[in-house]
């Protein structure tokens, strides 16, 4: 993992974070709901490579 990946996740909190409140001040509950899960599916998208590897070196480590 690099950190570069880090600086996009917390981008990403940030965006997410502002819009939410700019919606929410706005009256808008169910588009800052679709933004938070936008962005949550985003960075669990960004994040599936890394998991998958992980559980590949766990499976090679104990040699299932």
């Amino acid at each position: 993992m690099t950190i570069n990946l880090i600086f996009k996740i917390a981008a990403v909190g940030i965006i997410v974070t502002v819009l939410n409140q700019v919606l929410k001040h706005a009256g808008r509950e169910e588009h800052a709901f679709l933004v938070s899960l936008a962005g949550l599916l985003l960075v669990l998208v960004w994040l599936l490579p890394y998991v998958v590897e992980l559980f590949e070196s766990m499976k090679h480590l104990f040699s299932l």
